[in-house]
């Protein structure tokens, strides 16, 4: 295996389906043979001529920032959790961002819909 190669090569992979988000996480190894965790989101959208295509995201985590990393998520979870709940809220916005929607960077989508006269 060539050098290269070894730098990417995947020891452990597992991966969470959300709706129409993926969340795929993989251990990998360095050339220094020793292992990081890479995070990557995979989003499907759909263009407006109804073909669809995905938007990935993807973070790199290293040993060394594990403890703290971990640390920040479960702090930042518990207090999500605790100021509005596990209740999941959802927003049926499609491609947009929640800062995007907040800002008014984005025009809300509504139908009104009677569905009396479907």
């Amino acid at each position: 295996m060539s050098e290269n190669n070894h730098s990417k090569e995947e020891i452990l992979s597992k991966v969470l389906r959300a709706g129409r988000r993926t969340y795929f996480f993989d251990v990998r190894s360095t050339r220094a043979d020793d292992y990081y965790l890479t995070v990557t989101e995979s989003k499907k959208h759909t263009r407006p001529d109804g073909s669809s295509y995905y938007k990935k995201h993807k973070i790199y985590l290293y040993k060394e920032d594990f403890v703290e990393f971990r640390d920040l998520l479960n702090e930042m979870t518990e207090f999500i959790f605790d100021k509005k709940g596990k209740e999941i809220i959802t927003d049926d916005f499609d491609d947009e961002t929640p800062q995007e929607v907040s800002e008014g960077l984005v025009e809300e989508k509504f139908t009104n819909v009677n569905f009396e006269e479907l």
